[in-house]
């Protein structure tokens, strides 16, 4: 269906593929992973044609329909959510706006003397519109939208009126009602809590065409991929399976790969060490030459790709008192709208929260009184002794002074530390080399939470409130911060949408519903099998 054949593509100095190759067949769900800046979005964009390679070749078969949801998808504005997603519905679109029209024209006296031709053009219309499937396109559109996470005021409403994260579910409900042969999807799950995670993956599942997708969810790439294409050193390697057996493939992969290459080094040694001693006799001259020329031969093997993953050692916090936060009688509410009404809830030592809710249910809300962001309309929010608090908050990176590199802002944060700790701060979340020069304006949504993260895990507190922290976290930073935050020895209260980290890293669960709060005993794995279902906004979900 898609073939990369032998692609070399370079921009600038850097090298992105080699004489790379890879297929993709009809039908195939295929995960694109790589470290950042190896080539995913470039490959992309050699798949719709937006780019060509230097070399090689990419081959499409005919008549194969390609959608693609980037990242950067453009403004939009003036039309409703539901009129926009059926504007991307490929032919079926066009040829509902031209009965659209035809309609209009057909009530408009200033044409009747065309009635006719407008009747006949009509039928026609109306026909092929019939014969696309037309008069489910919008129920269709409906139910995606729904499944994404949108109310019906919201379907209506102008786009326009939508926060940027909206606007990119509008632009996926596009690429998810066209139904091409071939989806490219970059990050699909980037915006969506975790209701419209669950729906999208089992949307993806039984969809019939091929899909080729990023995504740093490492959970929503196992429930939807059967096939991982890796790009690494411009070199494309393909995987049978989900992401975690790609992961354990690689591990025996490059287990093997490093034995073969000690077995030549030891090898090489042994010849160059009879080289040296005897190449001074004549008597050894021939036995010398042979082994040179053996040595000129042999295909050197490589050692594989150092994959550099640094853990990051907290400091231990001070200890606070067994009470750390207690809500009594606790409302909230913004505007007309009651959020929260009379929460008590009391927060020990120790204890790892997960607030879980469908949209609205007031999860941010919850931790902004906690952290003293916002204050209650009634009740109490008391914050225990000797607590050190540390909030991660969405709006945080926002506060990021535009001006100043990643270095100075860990040395304006801390400007006591030593500039080795410092460094390791920096190397850990994943600012190397010249990285850390980089000014924080041109930093990406990823790059600033690592730096948020970082400097509130530095010299940490000893309970961490934390709404959405993994959100623009590639896989291996992910990874990184829960084994640290596993070992944290204080308390948390968090939100968050990846399912890893909420399994990994919770020992209580709060419910947010609309008949009040539920606490439940046990992490996240414990409330999904008590509940029956991943979220609180599902009546059921089958566990893969």
């Amino acid at each position: 269906m898609i073939r990369l054949d032998a692609i070399s593509c370079q921009h600038g100095r850097q090298i992105l593929f080699v004489e790379a190759t890879a297929v993709i067949h009809r039908g195939e769900k295929v995960g694109l992973v790589g470290p950042n800046g190896a080539g995913k979005s470039t490959l992309f964009r050699l798949v719709t044609g937006e780019e060509t390679p230097d070399e090689g070749q990419v081959s499409i078969d005919r008549g194969v329909t390609i959608g693609h949801f980037s990242q950067d998808a453009g403004e939009a504005g003036g039309r409703s959510a539901l009129a926009e997603t059926m504007d991307g519905a490929g032919p079926v679109a066009a040829v509902a706006a031209e009965l659209g029209a035809l309609e209009r024209a057909l009530a408009d006296p200033e044409r009747a003397g065309e009635l006719e031709a407008l009747v006949d053009r009509f039928g026609h219309v109306q026909a092929r519109f019939d014969e696309l499937g037309g008069y489910a396109l919008e129920a269709r559109a409906r139910e995606i939208l729904a499944g994404l996470g949108f109310t019906p005021e919201m379907v209506e409403g102008d786009v326009a009126a939508l926060s940027g994260g909206w606007r990119m579910r509008v632009a996926l409900a596009r690429i998810l009602l066209m139904r091409p042969d071939v989806m490219l999807l970059d990050e699909p799950s980037n915006h969506l809590d975790l209701e419209s995670i669950i729906w999208l993956e089992q949307f993806l599942r039984s969809y019939p065409g091929a899909i080729l997708m990023t995504s740093h969810d490492r959970e929503f790439m196992n429930r939807v991929v059967t096939k991982i294409v890796e790009i690494d050193g411009g070199e494309l390697t393909t995987y049978s399976g989900d992401y975690d057996l790609y992961e354990r493939e690689r591990a025996v992969a490059d287990a093997h790969q490093q034995a073969s290459f000690d077995r030549q080094q030891a090898m090489l040694r042994k010849e160059l060490a009879f080289i040296e001693r005897f190449k001074a006799r004549a008597s050894h001259a021939a036995q010398v030459q042979s082994r040179v020329k053996k040595l000129d031969k042999i295909e050197k093997v490589e050692p594989p790709r150092v994959r550099r993953t640094v853990d990051f050692e907290f400091s231990p916090p001070p200890r606070s008192g067994e009470d750390v936060v207690r809500l009594a009688g606790v409302s909230k509410g913004w505007g007309a709208r009651r959020v929260h009404d009379r929460i008590d809830l009391l927060v020990r030592r120790g204890e790892r929260w997960a607030v879980m809710g469908a949209n609205g249910a007031g999860k941010s809300t919850l931790l902004k009184l906690v952290a003293g962001d916002a204050r209650p309309d009634e009740g109490a929010v008391v914050v225990g002794g000797s607590v050190k608090l540390g909030y991660f908050a969405q709006h945080a990176m926002e506060l990021l002074r535009p001006d100043r590199t990643v270095w100075e802002t860990v040395q304006d944060a801390f400007p006591r530390a030593s500039i080795g700790a410092l460094r390791s701060l920096c190397g850990c979340f994943g600012f190397s080399g010249d990285e850390i020069e980089k000014r924080c304006r041109v930093l990406s949504g990823g790059e600033r939470a690592r730096l948020i993260l970082a400097t509130l895990l530095y010299d940490p507190p000893n309970l961490l409130v934390l709404d959405e922290p993994t959100n623009h976290l590639d896989v291996g930073t992910k990874e990184m911060l829960v084994r640290a935050l596993a070992r944290f020895e204080g308390t948390m209260i968090f939100v968050s949408h990846d399912r890893r980290f909420l399994g990994a890293l919770s020992n209580r669960v709060l419910e947010l519903g609309p008949d009040g709060p539920v606490a439940y005993g046990g992490g996240y794995l414990e409330y999904v099998a008590r509940t029956g279902r991943e979220a609180p906004g599902l009546r059921s979900v089958a566990i893969r």
